[in-house]
């Protein structure tokens, strides 16, 4: 991939870049994140890879003819994983990070099935907590997303726009789910309230650009208004099972981190995606409480704390994560100027890492530590794969593009029968591989629509 400057189209790419995958390292003994030329050099040579594979190479004897068959056989039919793109580079990336819920649902019923843990991964309680914890996360970064495409295409820009919409979107799901279970009425006035936040956010963010401390002080004032209200609507609106003072300070937290990742994005800093991260992860932990609460007041069934619906929350935030985290370092290596080369790039591929290991090191408390650095060598590879198919598409290399789809078609397979080995049975490799199936299609199209937008809109 040859990085180009950011530019109006580079801005729009943001939001589907969040989506994408940045290449790790697929050794399964290595604990650390790889340095950025180490993880180029390993990017370039799984495409020379493919492009001798692709050529017929006579060299290979990996395979034997029958095994070569049954690859072939597998990996024939990509119509499982055909990239699916509407246009809109907003409305693909949301899309691709919205089957991850679904996904942590799935994982969550087998795990607790394999190993008997206490509590039901399905009830409504565990249900709400994970639609809550997926919200409330996704919110961070898609206020994130905007903040930097006003940053690179300007507040009154058409990027902007689009950027704002796709808040809004999540912004209405939120206001929904708080309707469903407090009513109509709280679900309009938290939702005014709500997009009121978003707005002293815009304000502060533009403040922290142009260097105005005395705008940025009004908008945190403004901010801290907004949480000591919220924190009153929520214990009236629960009779009390939310208290206000402990919402408060949860969502004080929550305008101290989002607005540290803010002044970093705002100063160009390479704790940007660091500061991000720690936002994301205090809105999964707020959720738990605001969760609990929701449930008490509701009357649903299930406990939003037990072991099966802590198991299905923190799998969705963990996979939520790696959709979303994992795509700034793309966009970095496509953007910076140094590309692969820059300190930006090193910090955002180390965040990636970290979210790689946090999940094998849940595999592996879950399944055992054998099963750990398995799992992690397989899961660093389905990234490079989508590395590759981004590469391709970005570089218009058709056989290339269909070569990492076949990679990622095979690699569902392998991950299938993956889970189904270590969950003895409880999640079937059928089931898993269609799953993936749909995190390939749509994170595919996610990727077509950012190659329209950052890649082919910057060379017009």
């Amino acid at each position: 991939m040859k990085p180009s400057r950011v530019t109006m189209g580079a801005a729009t790419g943001l939001t589907l870049a969040l989506t994408l995958a940045a290449c790790g390292d697929t050794d399964s003994e290595a604990e650390e994140p790889m340095d950025s030329e180490t993880m180029q050099e390993d990017s370039e040579s799984m495409l020379e890879d493919e492009h001798d594979h692709d050529a017929g190479t006579d060299d290979d004897d990996e395979y034997d003819d029958d095994e070569m068959e049954d690859d072939d056989a597998e990996s024939s039919d990509l119509s499982a994983v055909m990239p699916e793109s509407t246009g809109d580079p907003f409305a693909d990336a949301r899309t691709a990070a919205e089957h991850m819920p679904h996904t942590g649902g799935t994982f969550a019923t087998g795990f607790t099935n394999a190993l008997d843990l206490s509590g039901e991964p399905e009830s409504e309680a565990a249900e709400l907590r994970s639609e809550v914890t997926a919200l409330f996360q996704e919110h961070v970064y898609l206020a994130a997303i905007a903040v930097a495409t006003a940053y690179h295409a300007g507040a009154d820009s058409e990027e902007f726009e689009l950027a704002a919409e796709t808040v809004d979107a999540n912004s209405v799901d939120l206001a929904d789910a708080v309707g469903e279970l407090l009513g109509e009425e709280a679900r309009e006035s938290f939702l005014n309230n709500w997009r009121e936040h978003i707005g002293y956010f815009v304000d502060y963010a533009i403040a922290a650009e142009e260097g105005d401390q005395e705008g940025m002080d009004q908008a945190v004032a403004d901010l801290r208004e907004y949480t000591d209200g919220v924190g009153m609507f929520f214990e009236r609106q629960t009779d009390g099972e939310l208290d206000a003072a402990t919402v408060t300070e949860s969502f004080n937290g929550h305008v101290d981190t989002l607005a540290a990742a803010v002044d970093s994005l705002a100063a160009g800093e390479a704790d940007a995606f660091t500061n991000l991260k720690m936002a994301a992860d205090h809105v999964v932990e707020g959720s738990g409480a605001m969760s609990e609460g929701f449930v008490n007041a509701a009357g649903l069934e299930g406990d939003p704390n037990d072991d099966a619906s802590e198991l299905r929350s923190a799998l969705t935030a963990n996979l939520n994560e790696h959709v979303y985290v994992a795509g700034i370092a793309v966009f970095v290596a496509y953007t910076d100027e140094d590309g692969t080369e820059s300190d930006a790039f090193a910090a955002a591929a180390e965040v990636v890492d970290d979210n790689a290991v946090e999940l094998a090191d849940a595999i592996g408390e879950l399944a055992g530590d054998e099963h750990r650095d398995p799992f992690l060598e397989l899961w660093r590879d389905h990234i490079g794969y989508f590395v590759d198919y981004a590469g391709a598409v970005a570089e218009g290399d058709e056989a290339a593009a269909e070569g990492a789809l076949m990679d990622l078609d095979q690699y569902r397979y392998e991950a299938g029968e993956f889970f189904e080995e270590i969950s003895g049975g409880e999640l079937p490799a059928d089931d898993i591989t269609e799953g993936l199936g749909m995190h390939v299609s749509t994170l595919g199209g996610a990727i077509d629509s950012l190659n329209e937008a950052l890649v082919q809109n910057s060379e017009n």
